[in-house]
């Protein structure tokens, strides 16, 4: 009898623990015994690392094997466990020394022919063995890029179990050619030049998505199909700064779990993403039966989710966003485990005035009842909308408005500049306090630690007339503070005020807006 461990990674949203694979040879009929909470795939490894053994010119053994996955009160969901299996069981059988696998985690799956598969999860599952003490990680050939985006641990790419043995014996490895994924997603947003300058008039919704890049502030556009709302939301990434360092880790961590690939890179721009209206919640929130997976809103993490369409959405799909748009986080429960994904994104939602677009459109002629319109906009509900910052309404051009407005448009570029500027003022100020942006700031600390405008009249006749609900005079606020924040100012003014009352609305700043145009 003999017996040896390896270990792997379970991942529970973004939060790894360190697995022990045991594998004891013993006495009994040959057959191989996998205990440890273990999913389908998971379970199916017996079989897939017995062939794959097989194939590489090394022998499984032919009495009872048994492997453990400890602790065995966690369960355990992924093919990335074959890698350690693997390697348990060889030790255990004297191929190599056991010793070797001391302090090094194994990540991978392993085909029927003995190479090794990428798997989902490297990037967050090299982290939870960084920080559990580990000194080294053996990975897929190709994912070993990936893994070296963490520092403070040793990575080893590995493309077969031949390789893998070789490795651990200390002798040369001998060359194998790496499996080639085909149809792999790549992380992040794909690399398209959308620039601010390509939208056509709308200067007061350019001034709206500039508002919002320099507060993360949401938005609603609402107009009839052709205005421009899709390729305004388009453009809004474009407008936000680059992600620092530890920000880029965690949204490269989500979107490697999401099984995209990084390729070799961390994220440093904001992600977007734009799940069409069909998708279900557990494309959107995250799920799964055993290992829940970061869903939409997670992958636009530090990001713009933008909905198009959005009354046509499934209603369970608006109103699952209400407590990810409070708290930036997302927890999926399931009966044996709860898995949180972090889902800190900017929500621009887009809609037409009515199913046919045409509702109280200068110019169009709208063929929907009175009640089709009514319920079309009912379709998004009012706590969803209390959560919206900024309402901007979208009109069709006339000609000689375009003709106008195509000598005087800026570029991404210039109102980035803007917006990082404005950025830079809400860091200094709430340095100290855990946020960055004035649309993450409590009501609470807004109204105690920053001054705010001796005359609030506007604000207070909204709210008697119930215009205004309590959330709703703290997003007033904070637009006025972004707004001052753009326009270089110390503290926000009566008419930094009425621009965000206005914003938030619906209506029209008008001639005030700053930078424009």
């Amino acid at each position: 009898m003999a017996s040896a461990c390896a270990w792997s990674v379970a991942l529970v949203g973004l939060e790894g623990r360190v697995v022990e694979v045991e594998a004891d040879i013993g006495a009994g009929l040959p057959r191989t015994v996998l205990v440890g909470l273990p999913d389908s795939a998971l379970y199916q490894a017996r079989d897939r690392c017995k062939a794959a053994v097989s194939n590489s010119g090394q022998e499984w053994p032919i009495s009872l094997l048994t492997v453990n996955l400890s602790p065995a009160t966690l369960p355990k969901a992924g093919s990335h466990y074959d890698a350690a299996i693997v390697a348990a069981v060889l030790a255990a059988q004297g191929v190599f020394r056991a010793e070797e696998l001391r302090r090094t985690v194994l990540l991978g799956e392993v085909g029927l022919d003995g190479r090794l598969r990428p798997v989902r999860g490297i990037l967050p599952a090299t982290l939870a063995a960084q920080q559990a003490g580990f000194t080294r990680v053996i990975v897929p050939l190709r994912q070993a890029g990936e893994a070296k985006l963490v520092e403070g641990i040793e990575v080893f790419g590995i493309a077969s179990i031949t390789q893998l043995v070789a490795f651990l014996q200390g002798i040369p490895m001998p060359p194998v050619d790496p499996i080639e994924v085909i149809g792999e997603r790549v992380g992040g947003h794909p690399s398209r030049h959308l620039d601010l300058a390509d939208v056509v008039g709308q200067v007061e919704a350019k001034w709206a998505c500039e508002v919002a890049a320099a507060g993360r502030h949401h938005m609603l556009f609402h107009g009839p199909p052709g205005v421009g709302k899709t390729m305004l939301a388009e453009r809004v990434p474009g407008l936000l700064p680059d992600l620092n360092v530890r920000d880029a880790l965690e949204v490269s961590a989500v979107h490697s779990l999401a099984g995209f690939n990084l390729a070799d890179e961390l994220i440093t721009r904001p992600p977007y993403s734009d799940p069409h209206h069909s998708a279900s919640v557990a494309s959107i929130v995250g799920g799964g039966q055993r290992m829940a997976k970061p869903g939409a809103i997670s992958c636009a993490h530090k990001g713009v989710l933008f909905l198009d369409e959005a009354p046509e959405f499934q209603p369970t799909v608006l109103e699952a966003l209400r407590t990810p748009l409070e708290s930036g986080m997302i927890t999926l429960g399931r009966s044996e485990l709860h898995a949180r994904y972090p889902a800190r994104f900017q929500l621009i939602l887009a809609a037409n005035p009515c199913p046919c677009g045409q509702a109280a459109t200068p110019g169009g002629l709208c063929q929907c009842s009175p009640m089709v319109v009514r319920r079309y906009a009912e379709k998004i509900s009012g706590p969803i909308r209390d959560r919206i910052d900024i309402n901007q309404a979208f009109l069709p051009l006339r000609k000689a408005y375009l003709k106008a407005t195509l000598q005087r448009v800026e570029s991404s570029a210039v109102v980035a500049e803007r917006v990082l500027e404005a950025r830079d003022r809400q860091r200094r100020r709430l340095a100290g306090s855990g946020w960055l942006t004035n649309g993450e700031v409590a009501g609470t600390y807004l109204r105690r630690y920053l001054p705010l405008p001796d005359d609030l009249q506007t604000v207070d006749e909204a709210v008697d007339r119930g215009r205004l609900s309590a959330r709703g005079v703290d997003k007033v606020l904070r637009l006025a503070w972004t707004a001052a924040d753009l326009a270089g100012r110390d503290k926000p003014g009566r008419d930094e005020l009425a621009i965000a009352l206005a914003m938030r609305r619906g209506e029209q700043p008008g001639t005030i807006c700053r930078g424009v145009g």
